[in-house]
């Protein structure tokens, strides 16, 4: 069962999601923004300015999700204008952020992340796998450039979607088998075997 903005906020008081949001934010002192907060069956998260990194080519270098390279990242630079605060995602490129709320999943929910329309017709494509049920932690998010611009990554703004998906309580939650992204900190993850 998919959960309604009345069970997430339930779950939410709870400790499922901090710092939590009770309503779609699209205006933050004046200044408009990408919509965070709870929304009819979902919860917008935001993308911390705390850092955000951008895959780069190392000559020779192949990469490889066993033995992960850090060289392939480069700290993004945290812009501000009257927009707000901002990285630059080069085009057709890759990068990394991480969620400001911290989740916190019961042993009977799962969450999908989707992208956001507002970025989706930007080519901004965001690739998070989901949270498993027990799973507890900051997200680490990525986004992929696919257009032939630059385009910018808003920070403390709604960046993807969580749809909550309720069923029995399962036999192992990710918490219980220690899954290798348990308790992820507020800073990106980098790939695990």
């Amino acid at each position: 069962m998919i959960l309604n903005d009345q069970q997430i906020t339930q779950l939410a008081r709870a400790g499922m999601i901090a710092p939590f949001q009770e309503e779609l934010v699209r205006c933050v002192e004046s200044r408009p923004v990408i919509s965070f907060g709870l929304c009819s069956f979902g919860y917008d998260l935001r993308l911390s300015p705390s850092e955000f990194k951008i895959f780069r080519h190392v000559p020779g270098k192949v990469l490889d999700p066993k033995e992960f390279s850090p060289a392939n990242l480069e700290a993004a630079e945290l812009h501000h204008d009257d927009h707000g605060s901002f990285f630059i995602l080069p085009s057709r490129s890759y990068g990394l952020g991480v969620a400001i709320e911290r989740l916190h999943l019961p042993d009977n929910v799962s969450a999908l992340c989707v992208g956001k329309s507002t970025y989706a017709r930007c080519g901004i494509i965001a690739n998070v796998t989901p949270a498993e049920a027990g799973w507890e932690g900051h997200l680490t998010l990525e986004f992929s450039n696919s257009s032939a611009a630059d385009c910018r990554i808003y920070a403390g703004e709604g960046i993807v979607q969580m749809v909550f998906l309720r069923g029995e309580p399962c036999q192992t939650s990710y918490a219980k088998r220690a899954g290798k992204y348990h308790k992820q900190d507020s800073v990106i993850t980098l790939p695990r075997v």
